[in-house]
C-alpha cells in the first residue's frame, strides 16, 4: 500500500529542510571565518544531499498522492460505500487543498527568486 503524506508531514519536512539549510549556512560561515584565521581548512567527507529538483519532485508527488486519496474517498462516498463517512472525506479534501496551496506558494517564491536573480545587474 502506498504511504499517504498529510499536510503536517509535508510542512514538517519543509521545516526540517529549512533548518538543515540554515545549519549548513552557519557551518559554512564558521568554517570560512576559521579558514581565514587558522589557515586553509582540511577537506571533509561530503555527504549526499538531494538536489533541489529531487526535493521539488518529491513535494509535487506528495501533493498528488494527497489529492488522489481525497478524490478516491470522495468517489467512494458518492458511490455509497458504508466504510467512508463524510468527515473523512471533508478532512481529506481540506488536506488536499492546504497541501496544494502550500506547493503553490513555494512555486511562487521560487519563480520570484528566479526573476530577482535574472533582473540583477551584472
Amino acid at each position: 500500500m502506498v504511504q499517504r503524506a498529510d499536510i503536517n508531514n509535508v510542512l514538517s519536512e519543509i521545516r526540517n529542510l529549512r533548518s538543515q539549510m540554515m545549519q549548513n549556512q552557519q557551518v559554512e560561515q564558521n568554517q570560512s571565518v576559521r579558514g581565514r584565521i587558522d589557515g586553509p581548512r582540511q577537506v571533509q567527507d561530503t555527504r549526499e544531499v538531494p538536489s533541489f529538483n529531487d526535493m521539488l519532485g518529491n513535494a509535487v508527488n506528495s501533493v498528488n498522492e494527497v489529492q488522489s486519496h481525497a478524490s478516491e474517498l470522495r468517489t467512494a462516498y458518492e458511490m455509497g460505500d458504508p466504510n467512508v463517512d463524510i468527515t473523512r472525506v471533508m478532512i481529506a479534501a481540506q488536506k488536499s487543498s492546504v497541501s496544494f496551496e502550500a506547493l503553490t506558494q513555494v512555486r511562487n517564491r521560487v519563480v520570484r527568486a528566479y526573476e530577482d536573480i535574472m533582473n540583477m545587474p551584472i
